[in-house]
């Protein structure tokens, strides 16, 4: 679980807002819960590490405020326009019994041990994330599928994974699918029969060698023309 140092912030104008980002940090609210909404202040620096690890919004993440831990989930990062840089963070408290919707990773083990991976099969992953319903105490940190002696053909689909009880897809009425192991996509191209060679080379031949006739032809025809031109207008009576 990641941890974050936070400080109590008491910025009350737009300009104390500017002040605490142009000095390397970030505003953001803790909320949720029957406890009153916290304003605190994070390093910039240690939270853009934190969001650019793979899934920051789905992870619960340890406060330290003023030294007091506190877990809390990501839920809204707000990012400057122009710079990109994060300017504001929502947490929500983890309380026992708050229920959350929150979109949980796809993780796939043992690509090694797949048979149908060995052959040439191909992994395709129809949802990398999940949407779930689950108490904020209980968020699954990834959905976990094997790929151990999984063979070309075979799917994954959302009753494949032991979800607890209190934890439920928010699409509900189908067992909709996760992924497949689908057999290979590229097809070598057959060769071609020598037979084939042979008459295709055949038929060029012919079309050049009737090429070379039918010019010698026109040569000729034109030759035996110029000459009757030629001819003095007696001989052309």
């Amino acid at each position: 679980m990641n941890s974050l140092d936070a400080n109590i912030r008491n910025t009350k104008t737009k300009g104390e807002l500017n002040s605490l980002r142009d000095n390397g940090n970030v505003p953001a609210i803790i909320y949720g819960g029957e406890a009153q909404n916290e304003k605190i202040s994070i390093s910039k620096k240690i939270l853009k590490s934190l969001i650019e690890k793979e899934n920051f919004l789905s992870s619960i993440i340890t406060l330290n405020i003023d030294g007091k831990p506190q877990k809390v989930l990501p839920r809204e990062i707000k990012y400057d326009i122009i710079s990109d840089e994060p300017i504001h963070v929502d947490f929500l408290r983890i309380v026992s019994g708050i229920k959350v919707r929150i979109e949980v990773p796809v993780k796939f083990l043992n690509h090694e041990k797949s048979p149908g991976l060995k052959r040439g099969g191909v992994l395709n992953i129809v949802r990398r994330k999940v949407e779930l319903k689950c108490p904020s105490e209980k968020i699954p940190e990834n959905l976990v599928i094997d790929l151990d002696g999984v063979d070309i053909g075979e799917s994954f689909k959302i009753s494949s994974i032991n979800l607890d009880s209190e934890v439920t897809p928010t699409i509900q009425g189908r067992d909709f699918v996760i992924a497949t192991l689908a057999a290979p996509t590229v097809m070598k191209e057959p060769e071609k029969p020598a037979e084939a060679d042979a008459a295709e080379g055949e038929g060029a031949e012919g079309a050049e060698a009737a090429a070379a006739e039918g010019g010698d032809k026109t040569a000729a025809e034109s030759d035996k023309k110029e000459g009757e031109d030629k001819k003095p207008a007696e001989e052309k009576k």
